[in-house]
């Protein structure tokens, strides 16, 4: 497949390859070697990551007190 450069420097993606990762909108650019790489991003707002954190919290079964101590431990170093 081909996909030309604009001349504002855009590519256009193939909407075969698209469809096969429907919820990307962000990608990672790198080279490999002369190779442009893209891998799909998903971002995250800071609500979600916050919300996995206080999960884990609770799976693990930690208080406030215990994290309370965790933060005073790691200060003092």
């Amino acid at each position: 497949m081909l996909a030309k450069k604009t001349v504002k420097n855009q590519i256009i993606l193939p909407k075969s390859v698209l469809e096969k990762i429907p919820d990307a909108d962000y990608f990672e650019v790198s080279l490999r070697g002369e190779e442009i790489v893209l891998k799909p991003v998903r971002i995250e707002g800071s609500g979600s990551r916050l919300s996995r954190v206080r999960d884990k919290i609770k799976a693990l079964g930690l208080t406030e007190k215990d994290i309370d101590e965790a933060i005073r431990w790691a200060r003092s170093r």
